[in-house]
């Protein structure tokens, strides 16, 4: 809860939303990242499809989850913000890979890239602000 206290006290931009919209937002975003990673990493299991393209799914998950640590563990700006940057080159980068493969896991993640795209200009935002 400290943490959170602590983001509170941040400088924001107008444009921020509102605190309690994170909680649903991410639930929803959390299914289909459940749904749709896992069954790419289904595929890679059962050898549909090569290794390499969920390559980019895993370091993604890895910078998503990091993203809290730093954020709100570490209370760094910085290196969240340069976490976003990464979950948003890996979110792309797994798009473009799983694409030829299975275009439906493409397509959605398109509402993860909305709000991973608004989150990266809201964290460098607050990174600007915060400095």
């Amino acid at each position: 809860m400290q943490a959170y206290n602590w983001y509170s006290t941040l400088i924001r931009p107008k444009w921020s939303p509102p605190a309690f919209l994170f909680g649903p937002v991410w639930t929803v975003l959390y299914i289909i990242i459940t749904i749709s990673f896992g069954s790419v990493f289904y595929k890679a299991f059962t050898k549909q499809i090569p290794w390499i393209i969920a390559l980019p799914f895993i370091l993604n998950l890895i910078f998503n989850f990091s993203f809290t640590f730093f954020q709100f563990g570490l209370k760094n700006n910085l290196l969240s913000a340069i976490d976003i940057i990464l979950i948003l080159g890996t979110l792309i980068w797994a798009i473009i890979a799983i694409f030829p493969y299975a275009k439906w896991i493409a397509y959605a993640q398109v509402p993860y890239l909305l709000w991973v795209s608004f989150a990266t200009v809201l964290q460098l935002t607050i990174t600007y602000l915060n400095r």
